[in-house]
């Protein structure tokens, strides 16, 4: 059966009271998407933090009337020309959403694949992911940054991530790179967020990749001495700098960090921050954004 569909672009409106009214006017579901693909990275725990130009669409199983509509209108507080309605055929929705998420490759062998999708490439490695609430897919630059970098690191020496013992990854979100550390070889893995919903995602994605044994989940950051071989951090500038120290104690001698989630003009601050510890160098850029490198030196010897 057609359901009516309701739009309205927020610009001003509160979008809890928006989604609360059209809730008691009978909707069904309340849906809230971005009008220009603005990213939002690192919400608070618990904060839902929309984006600058939000579009709310409400759903109905009946036609509302024209006095309804302008009811709605009015409780909502805006003029009912800014309610756009139309008809959407009925589809299965918990599915709908996959329809255009559709396997990605990062690098040579490394895939986010749906679980609704298959790879056909002999030579893939598979991490198994469907879009969800906690950030990292890998439609991101951050995030195809440093998977890219995972994937270049396995290829460039056969051995690297398969001899890597430990491989942190702080602020896990998905734990995407995590897991594909682990797919591409690493023997164990830790992935820290301060997100509960980022770990409940991790371990979800754990479990359907077959990783999850060799996967420690925690909510608790990460303390020295843990000697990583490799630790990625796909953050903001701003945490990334506070945490240098942190961040390089938690490093093995001749251990790999990997930052991302910074803009091209954020880098020379960071790279700043950990010069007492490594020289970070930029590694690759992608619209705008960039991902840092660098090996931490033995001790006793300066950066």
């Amino acid at each position: 059966m057609p359901q009516q569909a309701i739009t309205v672009e927020l610009e001003g409106l509160d979008a809890e009271h928006v989604e609360q009214v059209c809730f008691a006017a009978g909707a069904v579901s309340v849906v809230l998407t971005d009008c220009r693909d603005d990213a939002i990275l690192e919400p608070a725990p618990g904060e839902v933090r929309l984006w600058p130009s939000t579009r709310l669409q409400a759903l109905y199983t009946e036609p509302l009337s024209a006095a309804a509509v302008a009811q709605l209108a009015a409780d909502i507080g805006c003029a009912p020309s800014r309610l756009a309605l139309s008809e959407i055929a009925d589809r299965v929705w918990e599915r709908e959403w996959l329809r255009d998420f559709q396997p990605m490759r990062f690098g040579e062998r490394l895939w986010i694949c749906p679980s609704h999708a298959n790879v056909e490439k002999s030579n893939a490695v598979i991490v198994r992911l469907d879009p969800g609430l906690a950030f990292g897919t890998g439609t991101h630059p951050t995030t195809r940054l440093c998977l890219e970098y995972l994937d270049a690191r396995s290829a460039s020496d056969a051995r690297a991530v398969r001899d890597t013992s430990l491989v942190i990854d702080y602020g896990c979100g998905s734990g995407v790179l995590a897991i594909g550390a682990l797919r591409l070889g690493a023997q164990r893995a830790i992935a820290y967020d301060i997100d509960p919903q980022a770990l409940t995602a991790t371990r979800d994605n754990a479990l359907a990749n077959d990783v999850a044994q060799s996967l420690t989940i925690a909510s608790d950051a990460p303390e020295p001495p843990l000697a990583a071989e490799l630790l990625l951090a796909n953050v903001l500038s701003g945490p990334l700098c506070e945490l240098a120290p942190r961040l390089a104690s938690l490093l093995a001698p001749g251990g790999e960090l990997v930052l991302a989630g910074l803009l091209e003009e954020q880098a020379a601050e960071v790279i700043a921050a950990y010069r007492p510890w490594l020289t970070l160098h930029r590694w690759r850029s992608l619209d705008g954004w960039v991902c840092l490198a660098g090996t931490r030196k033995p001790q006793g010897e300066n950066a």
